[in-house]
């Protein structure tokens, strides 16, 4: 599939799209999938990647789930998303069973959701046996909250000094975290810290705002809050919850939901798929993708608006684990 560059630049600049990811897109020419650089890391990733969270897990037999996501490597996905909360660890082990032969191939990104330096040491060395390799691509802190979790996170016994160290001795390629809950904090730790990426709840509907609260100081979108900042620092920045757990699928087209997104200045969302028809849909999507302008972003938000405090409610007790 060929894209025109310069429609490509035109059409983006009516939408979110920004000038790093405008410059860095690029099609493979063997599957066809869209590519961008993910931000300071210099990774070129495919603009689809693969959630290997519970509706990974949902497809029960090991077989068939290892069948589909080596089609879905096979169609062009290069980016995996795993955690060592999903499934207690049984999402890294199916990962690292298909990482056994094909780790080359794939930007591997998993998650820490504990929040003690000795501890998230321990927690990688179990994560690099079930994955099946010496060095992740990408680790982030998983879910972080709120300011009581960011002071643990940043405490000097906390995860972050953990994840500096297992950068530093490359046993990563990169950190970064990750949050659904409120961006007000999200923005604080992004400003704050030297993360390479994040992976923020960006969709339609604009969630962020948690149980729609004001008053108690939670206000704005992530799409509004920490996504400038990530920009600004040129982070690699993933984008998740593009469907809200299936809560907006129906009210538009999915390929309108990866589209509103991938016009966003990002460089991947994540997705959780867990029929094939549904990853044959997305990869369909990914590779026809063109920017959505402004005007259609904005139709689009306000379609969605009614759902928004009942999504910002959900993912504020969220974990997709």
């Amino acid at each position: 599939m060929e894209i025109s560059r310069r429609h490509f630049l035109e059409t983006a600049a009516l939408g979110g799209l920004g000038v790093n990811a405008l410059t860095a897109a690029e099609v493979d020419q063997r599957t066809g999938m869209q590519t961008r650089i993910l931000g300071r890391t210099g990774a070129r990733v495919s603009v689809l990647a693969f959630g290997a969270g519970s509706r990974f897990l949902s497809y029960k037999d090991e077989a068939k789930a290892l069948e589909v996501l080596n089609k879905a490597l096979d169609m062009g996905i290069n980016y995996i998303d795993t955690a060592n909360s999903y499934g207690n660890g049984q999402s890294e082990t199916w990962v690292g069973k298909v990482m056994k032969t094909r780790r080359k191939e794939v930007w591997l990104a998993t998650k820490l959701s504990v929040r003690k330096e000795d501890a998230a040491l321990r927690a990688v060395d179990e994560t690099l046996k079930r994955l099946q390799t010496d060095k992740i691509d990408l680790i982030h802190i998983h879910s972080l909250t709120n300011a009581a979790d960011l002071a643990a996170i940043e405490a000097p016994d906390g995860v972050l000094k953990a994840l500096y160290k297992l950068r530093d001795q490359k046993v990563c390629r990169a950190i970064g975290v990750t949050s659904h809950t409120d961006p007000n904090i999200l923005k604080t730790a992004l400003e704050r810290h030297d993360f390479d990426c994040t992976q923020m709840a960006l969709n339609a509907a604009k969630v962020g705002n948690v149980f729609g609260k004001a008053a108690e100081g939670i206000t704005g979108t992530f799409e509004d809050l920490a996504l400038p900042v990530a920009v600004r620092k040129n982070m690699g920045i993933i984008a998740m919850k593009v469907f809200a757990q299936e809560r907006l699928v129906g009210k538009t087209a999915p390929a309108n939901l990866i589209r509103y997104v991938l016009s966003l200045p990002i460089t991947a969302c994540v997705v959780g798929m867990p029929q094939w028809a549904h990853i044959e849909e997305n990869i369909r999507a990914a590779k026809e993708f063109k920017p959505l302008p402004r005007s259609e972003m904005d139709r689009l938000n306000q379609q969605m608006l009614p759902l928004k405090a009942s999504i910002d409610a959900f993912f504020a007790n969220h974990m997709d684990c």
